[in-house]
């Protein structure tokens, strides 16, 4: 179930990152140890077997070396190759980018969610976003029962450390909230600009009939 996860995550982020511009796969590589290591361990061994299964299904094509420097090692070939989405590959990423469920919030895959979003539609992020708060608060509950439970148990060291881990929940909670009420603030005042839109257009017509 965990590998099914972590497969899901990178998937999601190989296909985002080409579908920014095409990478040989040195430079996606780089790519994706910034993006993924913020949030997870990356391991460079998942990053060909991910890209192997893509393009048997149709959803990558790559352009590979030809001409006097086929007889390179393995190693250099792979790093002369330039991996591009395909339109298939295209449509898979906004499928992706439009499920919200629990996956799209659990601390395997919304950082990576996050860093996408500015590809995924407003009504997707406020539900992550909401996905995610709603989990936090639960972990912040379950973790204030244990520290009352086996305070007067444990040693000052040990109480430090989960006074730490509550801290850092309690802080992406509040960060949570602050990107929560932006995106509802965007929204309504979108949503406020299309009714004066659509008013303006509807007195035009009115007019018109006079």
């Amino acid at each position: 179930m965990a590998g099914r996860k972590g497969s899901g995550v990178l998937e999601l982020a190989v296909l985002g990152l080409l579908h920014e511009a095409p990478m040989h796969g040195y430079e996606l590589r780089k790519r994706l140890n910034t993006l993924l290591g913020m949030f997870r361990a990356f391991s460079y061994g998942s990053l060909y077997p991910c890209l192997k299964q893509l393009l048997a299904q149709g959803l990558l094509v790559e352009d590979r070396p030809e001409g006097p420097d086929v007889a390179l090692t393995l190693q250099s070939r792979r790093s002369k190759i330039v991996y591009k989405l395909t339109a298939e590959g295209k449509e898979r990423l906004q499928q992706l980018l439009t499920e919200a469920g629990p996956a799209a919030w659990e601390d395997e895959g919304f950082g990576v969610r996050f860093a996408f979003f500015r590809h995924t539609d407003a009504d997707v992020r406020l539900r992550i976003l909401e996905g995610r708060r709603s989990r936090l608060e639960e972990r912040l509950e379950s973790v204030r029962a244990a520290l009352a439970r086996t305070r007067e148990r444990v040693d000052s060291y040990t109480l430090e450390l989960h006074s730490h881990g509550l801290e850092s929940v309690e802080r992406e909670v509040r960060w949570l909230n602050e990107l929560i009420g932006r995106e509802r603030a965007e929204q309504e005042s979108r949503r406020a600009a299309r009714e004066k839109s659509s008013g303006k257009s509807a007195d035009n017509t009115t007019d018109g009939d006079r």
